[in-house]
């Protein structure tokens, strides 16, 4: 909803933190420019009488006081947060049924004839055979360790660790970009020229999220010891006798790393990352590193132009490789390449993964399911694949035809907002309206399927399926490079719970796994499923108008359409928005962080309000009902504020708060405060704690 989203995915795309079978999932399976009839009569919504969990309320507080608690409050009180889980709510509800459905898929695929279907199954046959793995032991890793333990010199380093280049950002599951590799790498829009495709290098290296985690004290001063002594673990299981020493060098080296690193807040300023490289800049601005030898090894030799997303640190990761030891790099790198394959490897490797990165991490106190764990490994491999099985069996016409006719009228009730702004003028108006004309939705899946041929998978080689995955996927971003924009590629799976905006193109993603209860459900009542779903699809199209967002122009192109008397009162909304934000404190002392939540925040503040005006457009005159004593305007908001339950772990909550751009759940489900229809339609008076002036209400779009 930018449900996930980071400032690279902001190049590729803004993201968000079912039943039926469609006859072809290749293509539409119905024509979509009809109206859906309505829900039929005889079907029962999953929530309640009407799509809303009303015995999750806590009637006993005032929606005035604590709207979240209102809403979700005896929800949250019996609710316990699985143990293999760091956080639990409404994503969570619909990925554990998504995972038993592709579970199912992943199982029955293992008996198809040779093909990619069979891929599917191999793939998942492989990371389930236990025993085969601990029969192996680290002999699937021993060739990527013989290789670094090879490397004679910096120019061969420097070709290894080009070699190592990944397109590995995780639309799926990051809430900042990420990278263990020394840079990563993305083939996407060039937002200064979105004709074509450009690769977008970026910052990397860290073993643990953020920069900060080696720079801070307190708590993140006991989770690097943690982080030493799993170091050494892996190092220990892999036979090095000299592991403790070595662990002390590579979180040293890590801690450099991380002092060249940008912040969260300057990797999501879009400006800032627009840099515009030659080849040839590298080696002028970034001295260091043997470039050429990195690029032959990543197999970019020949290109010539790159997008340096965080120039500072690429020169000061750059100078690192040149002033740091070469056995350092090399015990780094070691380490690096036992990390990654620790969850293909031998139960004593997986065990020691988990209790660094899920328990000393997130307070996660017990690892998922290994059929679990086999899921999330198959569809990031084979994930396409995947969800064309899926939205087959679990994705029917109906649910898309009725989304699309939401997103139809959601767009409409967009640009009726942009004609009502008295702020605007009528310039900016004219380029902003143009923006929303030409936006379009990819609602379920994808218009084509990726081709999975040339990908070789083995049913007994769990980390060198996972191997050859990665480098596919690669080489797949790279041979985009010097080609026409595909702008029929999604960079989520089907079945993924998420929705993004891809402010390259102007174009809105919606996975067909998003349109579950409790965000949309073809038996619930309308003004649920607008509140819930409809707000979703608001808030993406509001991250093509966000502070990132807004500065791209309707053809994708990075370009300042503003007059500058309305940016300034853009900006200055902004400013407010960030400054209501900043005052929510989860834990004392420690604060949402306003500035880096901004665009979220933004898209939540316009998109509520524009499903809003949707819902009322969408009533066309019809006889308003009220429902178990709630009504219409009163279940749009539930609506709205059932979408965010959540619960986290205290560990993983306080790592939230320092890298994700998204709010918790509980404060975002308080963005109703800056809608004006919300105060009467919960009596909510003066003196009332969520209680904002007609004037401090955050007006955005």
């Amino acid at each position: 909803m930018a449900l996930q989203r980071s400032f690279l995915v902001l190049a590729i795309g803004t993201a968000l933190a079912l039943s039926g079978c469609a006859k072809d999932a290749s293509a539409p399976a119905t024509d979509t420019s009809a109206t859906p009839a309505p829900a039929s009569s005889a079907a029962k919504p999953q929530l309640g009488s009407f799509g809303f969990d009303a015995d999750g309320m806590d009637r006993s507080v005032a929606a005035g006081d604590n709207f979240y608690d209102f809403a979700n409050g005896q929800w949250v009180q019996r609710t316990e947060i699985p143990a293999d889980r760091s956080s639990y709510g409404s994503f969570n509800v619909i990925a554990e049924k998504t995972l038993a459905d592709t579970r199912a898929i992943m199982e029955e695929a293992g008996k198809a004839n040779p093909g990619e279907v069979r891929k599917i199954g191999d793939y998942y046959a492989a990371f389930m055979d236990e025993a085969g793995i601990e029969a192996r032991g680290i002999a699937p890793v021993q060739p990527a360790l013989q290789a670094i333990a090879g490397i004679a010199d910096k120019p061969a380093l420097a070709k290894a660790l080009g070699a190592s280049l990944r397109a590995d950002v995780d639309l799926l599951n990051a809430t900042n970009f990420y990278t263990p590799h020394l840079f990563g790498v993305w083939v996407s829009v060039d937002l200064l020229q979105p004709d074509r495709n450009a690769p977008y290098l970026v910052q990397g290296g860290l073993g643990m999220p953020d920069r900060d985690f080696y720079l801070q004290d307190g708590r993140m001063a006991e989770l690097r010891g943690a982080y030493q002594a799993y170091v050494a673990k892996l190092l220990e299981l892999s036979g090095d006798k000299d592991a403790a020493a070595k662990a002390a060098r590579i979180v040293a080296l890590e801690t450099k790393i991380a002092r060249a690193h940008a912040t969260q807040e300057e990797t999501n300023d879009v400006q800032k990352g627009a840099n515009a490289w030659k080849q040839t800049d590298l080696t002028s601005k970034a001295p260091g590193m043997d470039w050429k030898a990195f690029l032959e090894g990543a197999n970019l030799g020949a290109q010539q132009d790159f997008i340096v997303w965080q120039p500072k640190a690429v020169a000061g990761l750059s100078k690192l490789v040149a002033s740091e030891p070469l056995d350092v790099w090399k015990d780094y790198m070691a380490f690096h390449a036992l990390d990654e394959a620790a969850t293909y490897l031998p139960k004593a490797f997986a065990d020691a993964h988990f209790a660094f990165h899920g328990t000393a991490m997130s307070g996660t106190p017990q690892q998922s399911d290994r059929w679990k764990r086999a899921v999330a490994e198959t569809n990031s491999a084979v994930g396409e694949a995947v969800g064309k099985i899926y939205v087959e069996r679990h994705f029917d016409a109906a649910t898309k035809a009725r989304a699309d006719e939401m997103a139809k009228n959601i767009i409409a009730a967009f640009a009726k907002r942009i004609d009502a702004l008295e702020w605007m003028s009528p310039e900016t108006k004219a380029h902003a309206k143009a923006k929303v004309a030409g936006l379009k939705v990819d609602m379920g899946y994808p218009s084509k399927w990726r081709d999975y041929t040339a990908l070789d998978v083995k049913p007994d080689d769990a980390l060198g399926n996972a191997q050859r995955a990665s480098l596919f996927e690669y080489q797949r971003n790279i041979a985009k490079l010097g080609k026409p924009v595909d702008h029929s590629e999604w960079a989520m799976l089907p079945q993924t719970i998420n929705a993004m905006n891809v402010p390259l193109e102007n174009r809105l993603v919606f996975p067909a796994a998003i349109l579950q209860p409790p965000f949309f459900d073809g038996a619930a009542d309308d003004a649920i499923n607008y509140g819930a779903i409809g707000a979703v699809i608001g808030h993406e199209i509001s991250h093509g108008f966000d502070n990132a967002g807004a500065l791209f122009d309707e053809t994708g192109k990075l370009h300042n359409w503003w007059t500058a008397e309305d940016l300034k009162k853009f900006n200055a909304a902004g400013d407010a928005l960030a400054m209501q934000f900043d005052s929510y404190e989860p834990f004392p002392g420690v604060h949402v962080n306003g500035r880096l939540t901004l665009g979220e925040n933004i898209a939540d503040v316009a998109g509520l309000g524009t499903a809003y005006d949707a819902y009322r457009l969408s009533l066309q005159g019809k006889q308003e009902q009220t429902l178990e004593g709630f009504t219409p305007d009163q279940r749009f908001f539930l609506g709205f504020a059932q979408a965010w339950r959540s619960k986290a772990r205290e560990q993983a909550l306080r790592n939230s708060l320092l890298t994700n751009v998204h709010a918790p759940g509980q404060f975002r489900a308080l963005t109703v405060r800056n809608v004006d229809a919300w105060y009467p339609a919960f009596e909510v008076k003066e003196g009332q704690k969520l209680y904002l002036a007609p004037e401090k209400r955050v007006k955005v779009w």
